[in-house]
């Protein structure tokens, strides 16, 4: 399994992949195309705040991530949130996630935390992240949306 970098190749691929997780129950709240678009142009611009990757087996796409980057003022540095992972339903069970969480900190040498969302519901999710090294926080997140979807 190869990890690389979404590129404007990956564009169509990613935006298929993404109608399915932000559909999902995976998800709170769905997200119109125009946003979903707008997370690919960033991911593959230069933004600075948002990484986007492809997981490639067997030269197909068996899924994507998202990583956005802000500074965390409770560790003093710098905190990666894995915003989006997607694992197409026929390569799931196949340890591309355990790959991905394994290669974050050479990805990231200078993350000092690494944080994610999931929903409680999302068991088999949950058993990954644990295994990964995840903990759950006792923090409950409160928002404002500032834009209409």
């Amino acid at each position: 399994m190869l990890i690389e970098k979404m590129t404007a190749d990956h564009y169509e691929e990613v935006l298929k992949m993404m109608r399915v997780f932000y559909d999902s129950p995976a998800v709170l709240h769905t997200s119109s195309d125009n946003v979903l678009r707008n997370d690919i142009d960033a991911c593959i611009g230069d933004c600075p705040y948002l990484d986007g990757y492809v997981f490639v087996e067997g030269g197909v796409i068996a899924g994507y991530s998202m990583v956005s980057k802000s500074f965390t003022t409770e560790y003093g540095g710098i905190c990666a949130w894995i915003e989006d992972l997607y694992i197409k339903e026929e390569f799931r069970r196949r340890g591309i996630s355990k790959k991905f969480f394994e290669e974050l900190p050479v990805l990231y040498p200078d993350i000092v935390r690494f944080k994610l969302e999931v929903e409680p519901e999302n068991e088999r999710a949950i058993e990954t992240y644990k295994k990964c090294g995840y903990d759950k926080l006792h923090y409950d997140i409160m928002e404002r949306v500032m834009i209409e979807d």
